[in-house]
């Protein structure tokens, strides 16, 4: 709980710094399923309220950032930071590096070497952790969503065969692209209803489909965001 000079105490809460919307309709899924997952948690089931979207990852942006929540973490009330980052191809060790850089433009000497962990950042007086999304050290969200899919992806799959007939073609899709396009058309045309494509921009879209029974939330590849998670409601 933090206190103003001449103000009553501010509800404490804590923020999520999430690198897109769509790992905030992600998180938002999980929570919503987490009553089904192989361990107890308190209610609030997960207690993060609020957001704040990078739009894209880069040093200079999560900088900006950090610096505009150095500005209103008093006036806010805000006692844990938690930084949710994509590992990428460049692994878990080298956006725990983007992080400890970014914190360093703040004036912090805080060093997180490990995810899942609370720091005492007291350049912006508050807690702080990270968790990298991967799959066996890179990937991003779309690779762990291909992963934890738990309906038929016969449309999404026979991605595989166009993306062979490119290759042939002498022609190239990036793997993150690749598994962008295969969650998509996983949600649009594996797991909407005939009723739900007439709108399918708001029945099969991300936000619509991270609240649908189609991802496994309690994979074990999520075993490690999942105790993440539990962490903010632990003192």
């Amino acid at each position: 709980m933090h206190l103003l000079m001449g103000e009553k105490s501010v509800e404490s809460k804590n923020i999520l710094i999430v690198e897109s919307i769509n790992d905030k309709y992600f998180v938002e899924g999980i929570r919503n399923h987490l009553s089904n997952i192989d361990f107890e948690i308190d209610t609030p089931v997960c207690s993060i309220n609020s957001y704040e979207c990078l739009e894209g990852l880069s040093l200079k942006k999560l900088e900006s950032k950090l610096h505009e929540l150095k500005i209103k973490i008093d006036k806010e009330g805000i006692d844990k930071v938690g930084i949710l980052l994509d590992a990428d191809e460049e692994g878990v060790n080298k956006k725990l590096e983007l992080v400890n850089k970014a914190l360093n433009s703040i004036g912090s000497n805080v060093v997180i070497n490990s995810v899942n962990q609370w720091y005492e950042c007291s350049a912006l007086d508050v807690k702080i952790s990270c968790h990298i999304l991967n799959i066996s050290g890179t990937g991003e969200l779309e690779t762990l969503l291909k992963t934890i899919k738990q309906k038929d992806s016969i449309h999404a799959d026979c991605l595989s065969a166009w993306k062979e007939c490119l290759e042939d073609n002498g022609k190239f899709i990036s793997n993150k692209d690749f598994d962008k396009f295969w969650v998509s058309i996983y949600q649009r045309f594996d797991c909407c209803s005939r009723k739900e494509k007439k709108q399918a921009f708001r029945k099969c879209n991300n936000e619509a489909s991270m609240l649908k029974d189609i991802w496994n939330y309690s994979h074990e590849s999520l075993t490690s965001f999942r105790e993440f998670l539990q962490m903010f409601i632990k003192a």
